[in-house]
């Protein structure tokens, strides 16, 4: 009996009241931990970029030479950059250079995915994937010494390549159009890994079953690519186009050990030219300002591409 008695005796329910509280608190643990998770993130963001950023907005109204006390300068720093040749030929540079390296390296990189994507061994896949991705692992001012030596015009090995050929020596890094075209062959060269993983990813995603339905339909080659596998990877072409832009509007390295800003200004870039003017002549206020119109034109230039995105850009 008493066994009897003990296993009918059930569990009494929550009552209402209980139930109503205890979702609320584990969201409030949910929101907690979530919080918790999140801010070594946020903090970074906020010491590191939020920070730097408020800092040279308002540095740049200032002059400041580290030495003396730093002078309000109002909008003085921003006219006299305005005024400065040397600061306008570096923003055409550098516009240039984005240009011609951007195209470049997304061109490269997507007729390399391309191409892999076709039938190929997977170890040999891997052995070029490795390959492609390499050099953005390493230091670009250690890759900019060695090109350097590769394509000095009296003993480099470009040049010695090219005149088996009955070519003369081409100054590679002592004429303006040649310095910058080797600019932009190093640049590409060390870039367009982290492109072409993007493709790769992407041409993985697209189904094969649209290439088959599209095989039957006939369509084959570069009408099978530009009517079918361009329009399905344009996010990947997005962000590819987005990232490489801005990483070609700060580009540094390169253009600063492989030719110094010259010959003359033709190679000197706005990151070069904030170099100078802050760790070179101390004009900290000037270099503010000039990385501020930096980064409202980076910001132009990304608003810009997601404006034309909503034409060009599908997504499945």
């Amino acid at each position: 009996m008493t066994d009897t008695r003990i296993s009918s005796v059930r569990p009494r329910a929550a009552s209402p009241a209980a139930r109503a509280v205890r979702p609320g608190a584990r969201e409030r643990g949910t929101r907690l931990l979530a919080a918790v998770f999140l801010a070594p993130t946020v903090v970074g963001i906020v010491v590191f970029t939020v920070v730097p950023i408020v800092g040279s907005v308002v540095l740049s109204l200032f002059h400041w030479n580290v030495i003396d006390s730093p002078g309000f300068a109002g909008t003085a720093n921003y006219r006299e950059v305005f005024g400065d040749t040397t600061v306008l030929v570096s923003f055409r540079n550098t516009l240039v250079f984005m240009v011609f390296a951007v195209a470049a390296q997304l061109l490269i990189a997507l007729a390399l995915a391309l191409t892999l994507n076709g039938r190929m061994p997977t170890w040999l896949r891997s052995v070029f994937r490795s390959a492609f991705f390499f050099p953005l692992v390493l230091s670009a001012a250690s890759i900019s010494v060695v090109m350097k030596y590769l394509f000095n015009q009296d003993f480099g090995v470009v040049n010695w390549l090219i005149g088996l050929f009955g070519i003369a020596p081409v100054p590679w890094l002592t004429s303006e159009h040649g310095a910058m075209a080797t600019v932009v062959i190093v640049y590409v060269w060390q870039q367009f890994g982290f492109s072409f993983l993007l493709f790769v990813g992407g041409l993985n995603n697209i189904p094969k079953e649209i290439h088959e339905a599209a095989a039957l339909d006939g369509a084959t080659g570069p009408r099978k690519h530009l009517a079918i596998t361009l329009p399905l990877l344009s996010p990947t072409l997005l962000v590819a186009s987005v990232v490489g832009i801005i990483n070609a509007l700060q580009v540094f390295e390169q253009p600063y050990v492989l030719t110094d800003g010259g010959p003359g200004d033709s190679t000197r870039t706005v990151v070069m030219v904030i170099y100078e003017k802050a760790f070179e002549q101390l004009r900290f206020g000037e270099a503010s300002a000039v990385g501020v119109l930096l980064f409202v034109l980076i910001m132009a230039v990304t608003a810009l591409q997601f404006r034309l995105s909503r034409r060009f850009v599908h997504y499945q």
